[in-house]
């Protein structure tokens, strides 16, 4: 069994702000559509057990912040 945290993206690690893990009746991600590449860089076994975090879906995306995000990713590991 693939053990996954439903805080963290399952692309990154990094957290996810997932409404429905922190107890609530929606998600961020509920609204905006996902490039289909995207959920399809989710490894199979972990589909749907996890949201990706906004940088990874690239939902409302600024740029400059997407940046600073993924190098501070990056700085991480």
């Amino acid at each position: 069994m693939i053990s996954i945290d439903p805080e963290r993206c399952p692309l990154c690690g990094q957290p996810n702000q997932c409404g429905v893990a922190a107890g609530k009746r929606t998600c961020w991600c509920f609204s905006p559509p996902f490039p289909p590449e995207i959920l399809e860089r989710i490894p199979g076994p972990t589909r749907d057990l996890a949201c990706v975090c906004e940088v990874c879906a690239g939902a409302r995306r600024d740029p400059a912040k997407t940046l600073e995000q993924m190098k501070a990713i990056l700085r991480q590991r």
